[in-house]
């Protein structure tokens, strides 16, 4: 992992082609070796160590939008995206905004208050409390698609027409779960980090009907004791 800059994990996880065309969903997951999405206290963030954080934040350094349940945007302390300046100019290289904007993905609109600045978007559903989306609607843009459950390819589509076609799923399980649920996962980018976990953690998807979704591997990258994978969808 030392001998890779950062412009060399660019290369690596740079979207492909056809995100230019069309909506591209990639999800970041870690992993422990037993399965588990999240260590002893609960959380992700520090399962892959600075291998994981490096791809994180070059992936993001690539994406047009991240989309993360409210769940997890509270639980890892979530807040604006910013960029150091190499990320930055790195993304004016890949022709991408100097921003990026998050997702937030809530039916109860419960967005934490770190995320509700210009830029945020809120994802729900046409039949969330109307009161609580014109609320949030005076401070950040609401997308609601689908009634009683997200209608995820509205949701792609809306993100589309605001020239957002590079998607970062950046979790939690159940996010991912109904992603894979309606197949528009097109990547998979999994480290597997060193560790057995036991105890009753949860998959990095789950919930809903279950699924067969084939995937092609991209890439497997040791980094020290951590692996860094990419897997894409055959299709």
């Amino acid at each position: 992992m030392s001998e890779l800059t950062p412009d060399q994990l660019a290369a690596l996880y740079d979207f492909p082609a056809d995100a230019d065309r069309r909506p591209w969903v990639r999800t970041m997951f870690v992993a422990t070796l037993d399965g588990a999405a999240a260590d002893a206290s609960g959380r992700s963030g520090s399962l892959g160590g600075d291998a994981d954080t490096a791809v994180f934040h070059v992936a993001r350094s690539l994406a047009d939008v991240v989309l993360v349940g409210a769940g997890t945007a509270r639980a890892e302390g979530y807040g604006p995206a910013s960029f150091d300046a190499d990320a930055a100019e790195r993304r004016a290289r890949h022709h991408r905004d100097p921003g990026l904007p998050i997702a937030v993905v809530s039916r109860r609109l419960d967005v934490p208050e770190a995320l509700l600045v210009p830029g945020t978007l809120v994802v729900t559903t046409a039949d969330a409390p109307q009161r609580e989306r014109d609320r949030l609607a005076e401070r950040v843009d609401v997308l609601a698609h689908g009634e009683g459950q997200v209608h995820w390819r509205r949701v792609l589509a809306d993100l589309a027409e605001r020239g957002l076609r590079r998607v970062q799923c950046e979790g939690g399980p159940s996010l991912h779960g109904e992603l894979v649920g309606a197949d528009l996962v097109d990547e998979l980018c999994l480290t597997v980090a060193p560790v057995l976990t036991g105890g009753d953690a949860p998959r990095i998807a789950h919930g809903g009907e279950a699924a067969d979704r084939p995937m092609t591997l991209a890439h497997c990258v040791p980094a020290g004791d951590v692996l860094l994978t990419r897997w894409l969808r055959a299709r």
